[in-house]
């Protein structure tokens, strides 16, 4: 990519649903491969993982849970976790997160 900036107004973005749960997506690969950024209201997610892909969670309202490979531990506002590439991963509850993704996910690194 050869831009040097992106700005977009998370408000004018339309949400998905994605495995996760409805994700607003911010940053994409069609903006950069370096990074991702999404904002993610998560409910009940499938438990996944991605093989070229860290992901950095950020939790910005509500509480939940989340199953990190064979752990868990309580989410609630304030919490930032990275998850490395291959471990299985899924969240629950009800809260949102800032997800941020090294390289850039691309849709077919996803594993169930």
């Amino acid at each position: 990519m050869n831009k040097s900036f992106v700005v977009k107004d998370a408000n004018q973005i339309k949400p998905i649903t994605c495995s996760c749960g409805l994700s607003i997506r911010a940053i994409t690969t069609q903006d950069t491969s370096i990074a991702n950024l999404h904002i993610t209201h998560i409910e009940n997610s499938q438990k996944h993982f991605h093989k070229n892909c860290t992901e950095f969670y950020y939790i910005i309202e509500g509480k939940g849970r989340m199953e990190l490979g064979e752990k868990e531990i309580e989410l609630y506002p304030g919490i930032t976790i990275m998850i490395n590439k291959g471990v299985s991963h899924r969240g629950y509850g009800n809260f949102k997160a800032v997800i941020f993704g090294v390289p850039a996910i691309e849709q077919d690194d996803e594993y169930f």
